[in-house]
């Protein structure tokens, strides 16, 4: 599936200045990379944003907004966002803050788990 050049040129313009960006093809289109983990992308003429859980449902809430269901499954966290709701920079930004707060979130959520998930004797060595 090919991507919207125009609107993936808009939407790399909407980043804050001084955002270190990383650009890479996934979904069939050109995803959006902060801390080298996608934050938002571009589908076709459709904004894809990495909301996060627990935003999910706030960000459906929101006008033009609807499940990313690329794999026919929703995938909680990630909404489309339909051409209408872009249309103006300030709109864009919007989702593309959204975005990188969503990216961030979930950094800081694995972070966590990870630290208390961690099983001290499963990295133990075991004497002979």
């Amino acid at each position: 599936m090919a991507y919207d050049e125009q609107l993936a040129a808009r939407t790399r313009r909407a980043f804050p200045p001084g955002t270190v960006l990383t650009e890479k093809k996934m979904f069939g289109g050109l995803s959006f990379l902060v801390g080298g983990k996608m934050c938002c992308g571009v589908i076709g003429q459709e904004l894809v944003v990495r909301v996060g859980p627990e935003k999910h449902e706030e960000a459906l809430a929101q006008v033009h907004a609807r499940p990313m269901d690329f794999t026919r499954q929703p995938m909680r966290g990630f909404v489309y966002v339909a051409p209408e709701g872009l249309r103006t920079d300030r709109m864009l930004a919007a989702w593309v803050k959204r975005g990188i707060d969503g990216q961030k979130r979930e950094a800081q959520t694995r972070h966590t788990k990870s630290k208390t998930n961690s099983n001290p004797a499963r990295n133990a060595k075991l004497s002979p």
